[in-house]
């Protein structure tokens, strides 16, 4: 098994920043593509981003292309997002999930999830 925990998450103005982190364990990092994903209130999940074993191919939602950046340090078994110009609209429980394949990841049906961290945006 697969252990996903995210942190990073809070509460910021529109237009602000903020960087989510995901450390896994249980599995080497290098195997799996991974990727984020986001649910609002009321609303189905969302994908946001994925990034591919080696770090070489990135995929993101077209509501966050220029904004945000997914990177991995396989080393740390880490996973990034930065999040920059965030709206009101990026408010969510955002996920981190790894799979075999970035397909899975974008079709919002990855092997392994997070718990997920808030992100709330203000106008």
């Amino acid at each position: 098994q697969m252990q996903l925990v995210e942190s990073g998450g809070g509460l910021v103005q529109a237009g602000g920043s903020l960087r989510l982190s995901c450390v896994a364990s249980g599995r080497t990092l290098s195997d799996y593509a991974m990727g984020w994903l986001r649910q609002a209130p009321g609303k189905e999940r969302e994908f946001v981003a994925a990034i591919n074993r080696n770090g070489a191919i990135t995929q993101y939602h077209d509501s966050v292309k220029g904004r945000f950046t997914i990177s991995r340090d396989n080393a740390k078994n880490t996973v990034f997002l930065q999040m920059n110009s965030l709206k009101p609209e990026d408010t969510a429980v955002y996920y981190c999930a790894a799979d075999s394949t970035r397909t899975a990841i974008v079709a919002k049906r990855p092997a392994y999830w997070g718990q997920g961290t808030q992100v709330t945006v203000s106008s």
